[in-house]
């Protein structure tokens, strides 16, 4: 019986996205009552440059103590000179094109997801939070045992789906759903 479990946590559109057609993510927009709650609830989930900003800077982890991220996902901390941008939790990068060398307290793993993931919760330690992108949770759709979803007030239109992977349909049952003043809402599923 595995010790751990997945949790994706992610911000979307009204219609599903969670970037833009070429990553832009800069769309979504940043909801004080939802950041408040949110870096409240899971302060891990802050990336590392910007924990002190926020007060955060000796925060404990709560939830979390591995970070799971696609390419895409990671590179913007990389392109901002952040290349170890989750360094209060372990980091793993499912990539098979980046370099290695681009953050020692960072795994670039280019090893079977749905494996790696398991092999993750046969070990000891907190829960596993899958911070992105869609490729990497469509692969990992059999794994995930929590979605949370910050739905914010923006339409897309088009761009990276929250999944992007085969038609196999999992049940999961809405388990809270919280709305704010500006309109946003966070939903959490468990899986069935």
């Amino acid at each position: 019986m595995p010790n751990r479990t997945l949790t994706y946590y992610i911000g979307t559109s009204l219609d599903g996205f969670i970037a833009g057609p070429g990553g832009e993510f800069d769309a979504l927009p940043i909801q004080p009552d939802v950041t408040a709650a949110m870096n409240e609830l899971h302060p891990e989930t802050v990336p590392t440059a910007y924990r002190g900003m926020v007060g955060l800077e000796d925060a404990p982890n709560k939830r979390y103590d591995t970070v799971l991220m696609g390419k895409g996902t990671y590179l913007p901390g990389l392109n901002e000179g952040n290349p170890s941008p989750y360094s209060h939790l372990k980091q793993y990068v499912f990539s098979s094109t980046l370099d290695p060398a681009l953050a020692e307290d960072v795994d670039f793993v280019t090893a079977d997801p749905l494996e790696t993931v398991r092999d993750l919760k046969e070990q000891e330690g907190q829960g596993i939070w899958l911070c992105g992108g869609g490729l990497l949770a469509g692969a990992l759709v059999s794994e995930i045992d929590e979605i949370i979803v910050k739905r914010y007030t923006v339409l897309f239109g088009t761009g990276i789906p929250m999944f992007a992977g085969a038609y196999e349909p999992v049940p999961f049952t809405l388990t809270e759903t919280r709305t704010f003043d500006s309109g946003a809402a966070i939903q959490t599923y468990r899986k069935a």
